[in-house]
């Protein structure tokens, strides 16, 4: 059995220090590239959302490289992640691949079915050795956000420019070469190191700009257009409100455990939206929320065309942009989006944001709509 999975930013590590851990033979699709979506394109239902589509290229170019089994997390609720499994399980068939598709989900009171998946991926090894190896990539994901965290920091104060991405991509190319999460993590820790030693203007004060939206598009850099490094080299600083270890730890831990979750959004989501609607809407208002309390210049909603509970998302947004007087931009994203133009709207946006700094946040700037 030859494993893979789906790209989304830097779950790839995650997951290669889980399977190194348990011992499972896997293939690392290639990184999603122009390639990659055209073939997802081409055979996805033309009004599937983005991340299907480029997830149905991470597979096919995995399989290209001798995968023959799949391994998913599931989900649940209004957004259409929940059925991701079974759509691109029945799309790869009827191209004729061959392909054993294991969903990793909460078990919804069939606890049997959801072990005898785990024993599918592990064979014959014990069921002890599991929990161990999610905590130890649990680890991995808590330290890759700090790495991002401290790149996001260090970028635009940086003094000889390019040298935080040259960290980063010497980072990306040596992960792949170590075994093991106390490798991996040794690995991070030397990355912070050299990002730490970069020399950076102290008295350099930037723009803050919030990210949110879904959180496919705002953590897997192919379809955002790498938002952060492109940010960053404009002397921005940005913050995501969805990353790896959180999506990890809160929505698949905690709730496994029934331990408290912490989710401070939805307190301060509730003046506009007081109730789950699926995938990430209550976490992009609450977050958007949190960051102009936070004193963020502005914010941007990022988000896959169709993607309905960001679709409702946006609509609430421009009561919190008049509300607590922060500038949102909205940007939506499918194959037909263009790096210009998307550019172009980020540039315009972050002018403005210079402009109303300098003028001392004395008006209430208008919200930049996707439409």
């Amino acid at each position: 059995m030859k494993t893979t999975f789906p790209h989304m930013g830097n779950t790839n590590i995650v997951v290669k220090a889980l399977f190194d851990y348990l011992g499972i033979e896997f293939i690392v699709p290639p990184a999603c590239s122009k390639r990659t979506l055209e073939i997802g394109t081409k055979h996805a239902p033309e009004m599937a959302c983005l991340p299907l589509k480029v997830n149905i290229g991470n597979f096919i170019e995995a399989m290209e490289k001798g995968a023959d089994t799949i391994v998913m997390t599931g989900g649940c609720g209004p957004c259409r992640f929940g059925y991701y499994a079974e759509v691109q399980k029945e799309i790869l068939k009827d191209l004729g691949y061959e392909v054993e598709m294991i969903t990793l989900e909460m078990p919804d009171g069939d606890i049997k079915e959801f072990f005898r998946r785990i024993r599918r991926l592990i064979g014959s090894q014990s069921m002890l050795k599991v929990p161990m190896a999610i905590n130890k990539a649990t680890k991995v994901a808590v330290e890759l956000d700090r790495l991002d965290k401290l790149s996001f920091h260090t970028r635009p104060r940086e003094k000889v420019k390019g040298k935080t991405d040259w960290v980063m991509r010497k980072f990306q190319h040596q992960v792949n070469k170590v075994h093991g999460p106390d490798s991996i993590i040794k690995l991070i820790h030397a990355a912070q190191k050299e990002l730490n030693m970069i020399d950076i203007d102290q008295s350099f004060k930037p723009l803050k700009i919030g990210i949110v939206g879904e959180i496919y598009t705002v953590i897997e850099p192919f379809t955002n257009f790498k938002i952060e490094r492109m940010l960053g080299d404009m002397g921005i600083e940005v913050d995501r409100s969805l990353n790896i270890s959180g999506w990890i730890i809160e929505h698949m831990i905690k709730p496994a455990l029934h331990l408290r979750k912490n989710r401070p959004y939805e307190k301060a989501a509730e003046p506009y939206l007081n109730s789950m609607i699926g995938g990430h809407a209550q976490e992009t208002i609450g977050s958007s929320v949190l960051y102009a309390q936070q004193g963020y210049d502005g914010v941007i909603q990022v988000y896959p065309f169709t993607c309905m509970p960001e679709i409702v998302a946006e609509s609430i947004l421009p009561a919190v942009s008049n509300d607590l007087n922060i500038p949102i931009l909205t940007l939506i994203i499918d194959e037909l989006t263009g790096e210009a133009g998307y550019k172009t709207r980020i540039e315009a946006f972050t002018d403005m944001l210079v402009r109303r700094r300098e003028r001392g946040f004395a008006v209430n700037e208008y919200i930049l709509s996707g439409n």
